[in-house]
């Protein structure tokens, strides 16, 4: 595919469409706006001769989009750049659409229990809105309360509360969106039911921005829960804990999350905080999120959770009830990365199906020692989502074996029938394993839906599919 260069008649085309102060050119200016959080070893390389627009509104979007028709220069649509998987960088020169203006709440609609957002309205941003209102919320949690709707709308973003309320494409009723010639669709909308025709909103989740650019969602909203507790339960070995999360899923009681992270994390990132990690036995702990609609229901919860930990010998549990204990636990959880992340030079997130969970994780163990070497393991132990890395050599140099091993990573989760991202999504850094896991006959079908929304190929280019 070739793509023309930015001209100047473009860039002044641009600033006439969404005005001078918001067309932003210069290798120097554009460098915050060239990547996401993929590790800087293995981030595709950036084409810095791209420029960077900020509409305002789906009018502007669409004036951008038919500019770049007219052009033939590419486009990427960034959000809050919380994604691990490259998909905003821009490897040719392209018009990177920054939707960090379009942020507007629409609507709180309570009778219909559904929110209207612009794609830049943040997860923060929602649930600070939500806080005006004593029974409404969005228990759904997936990933970093800097990313934007828009983007967790694109990566059909996941997280650990997937486990009770699925990934976002359960929750997205309904979205506008901008196809590549400027044309508007309004998709969906505030019903529950709709059965006409192919179900375009499900089409564009999850497709990374290379079909259109949604600039507004219509969003499902949740009753408030009134009561919470988070268990941490220690076993001795992987092996109970899953079977103990098998049980769990299995007992009618589905808890909000349940997460797995290799004891010395749980254990050296509390103490990188000023805490303890209290859960001194055992090598395999679950911290257990609960949260139901009433203090009755809790209980019920937590005792029947308790006796399932105990029938799969779990050591001695602990409990968390008061809100402060609860989020010192949640951040221990979620603060391990700022302990690893100068020791690691690539990560995954694999997914299997829950009850292979136990054993992907100890072949992955197995895995790595052959290289004498280690990985770090955290899961969303009951949804099959495994995350794990590969390190960097003592000396900070990245293994020579790196690429060998995470192909036999990958060869190992598909033993297991599972997939090679549960949440990131493929983005710019797993196009070839993208290939090598879907059979010709699928990949052409997904190449021939990009070429009916997208025929000049101008949604982010080397995303999904490499540049042809």
């Amino acid at each position: 595919m070739k793509y023309n260069n930015i001209t100047p008649q473009l860039v002044q085309n641009l600033q006439e469409a969404i005005g001078g102060d918001y067309v932003i050119t210069g290798k120097e200016r554009i460098e915050a706006y060239l990547f996401d959080e993929v590790e800087k070893t293995y981030r595709p390389e950036a084409a810095y001769d791209s420029i960077v627009v900020k509409p305002k509104d789906t009018a502007e979007v669409s004036q951008i989009m038919k500019l770049s028709d007219q052009y033939q220069v590419p486009v990427i649509v960034r959000g809050g750049a919380t994604g691990l998987a490259g998909g905003c960088t821009p490897v040719v020169d392209s018009i990177i659409i920054s939707m960090e203006r379009m942020n507007q709440i629409e609507e709180i609609d309570a009778e219909n229990m559904v929110a209207v957002l612009q794609a830049g309205v943040t997860l923060m941003d929602l649930l600070e809105e939500l806080e005006h209102y004593q029974r409404l919320s969005f228990p759904v949690h997936p990933g970093d309360e800097g990313a934007q709707m828009g983007g967790m709308a694109v990566t059909n973003a996941g997280g650990a509360r997937a486990v009770r309320h699925g990934v976002m494409r359960k929750h997205i009723l309904g979205v506008e969106a901008v196809l590549p010639n400027g044309e508007v669709l309004l998709l969906g909308g505030k019903l529950i039911k709709n059965n006409a025709g192919y179900n375009l909103t499900q089409l564009l989740l999850g497709s990374e921005g290379t079909l259109a650019v949604i600039t507004k969602i219509i969003l499902k909203i949740f009753p408030k829960d009134q009561a919470s507790a988070t268990i941490v339960a220690p076993f001795a070995g992987i092996k109970d804990a899953c079977h103990a999360v098998t049980d769990i899923l299995q007992s009618g009681y589905t808890p909000l999350a349940v997460e797995y992270m290799d004891k010395r994390l749980f254990v050296d990132t509390a103490e990188m905080m000023g805490l303890k990690w209290q859960a001194q036995e055992g090598s395999a702990d679950l911290l257990i999120i609960l949260s139901e609609r009433t203090q009755a229901q809790l209980y019920d919860a937590v005792k029947a959770i308790h006796e399932i930990c105990e029938r799969n010998n779990c050591l001695e549990c602990l409990y968390a009830g008061k809100e402060k204990e609860q989020e010192e636990l949640l951040l221990v959880r979620s603060q391990h990365y700022e302990l690893i992340k100068d020791e690691i030079c690539d990560s995954f997130d694999m997914a299997v199906p829950v009850s292979h969970v136990s054993d992907f994780i100890l072949n992955l163990k197995k895995l790595v020692k052959e290289y004498d070497t280690d990985t770090n393991i955290v899961a969303h132990i009951a949804d099959g989502n495994v995350h794990n890395d590969i390190l960097y050599l003592p000396d900070g140099t990245i293994p020579a074996y790196a690429d060998e091993l995470k192909h036999k990573m990958y060869e190992l989760c598909a033993s297991y029938d599972g997939t090679v991202t549960g949440e990131h999504g493929i983005g710019k850094i797993r196009t070839q394993e993208l290939s090598d896991l879907k059979k010709p006959a699928e990949l052409e079908l997904m190449k021939g839906i990009k070429k009916v929304f997208d025929p000049k190929g101008l949604m982010n280019p080397g995303t999904l599919f490499e540049v042809e």
